[in-house]
């Protein structure tokens, strides 16, 4: 049986996307990468998601904006979490680009978002972005 090189381990590490260790109102914590508000995940890493960066509100809610940066690390799969109460929204226009993409997406209050999140993580190249209050 051979060894996997160093480069292969780490290319392989890349590829997947991080664990989420704990959800709670205000706060994400992500394995390996830190705690946040709000996070963006994607194969290879995760970080803050700042929604002034793209001019996000509640209603209508996640812009198309959001989620290319997740499509450029290579998510087939996106997890859209509508915070923990359900009050973020989904563009339209968000959900049609995704569908033009072929990328297959899951939208469900964030506890639910987390936990499908992390099960697909294991076999798909998903991404999410994680509303952690309302």
């Amino acid at each position: 049986m051979s060894e996997a090189s160093p480069i292969s381990i780490a290319a392989e590490a890349k590829m997947h996307s991080p664990r989420i260790t704990t959800i709670a109102w205000g706060r994400i914590e992500v394995e390996g990468v830190g705690t946040f508000r709000d996070a963006k995940l994607f194969p290879g890493g995760a970080r803050e998601w700042d929604w002034r960066e793209t001019g996000t509100e509640h209603a209508p809610g996640i812009q198309p904006a959001d989620v290319r940066e997740l499509l450029d690390h290579g998510a087939t799969t996106i997890v859209l979490s509508q915070g923990m109460l359900k009050r973020l929204g989904i563009c339209h226009a968000t959900l049609a680009l995704l569908k033009r993409q072929g990328v297959r997406v899951h939208v469900l209050p964030t506890q639910d978002a987390v936990d499908i999140y992390n099960d697909l993580r294991k076999t798909e190249q998903v991404a999410g972005l994680f509303h952690t209050t309302c």
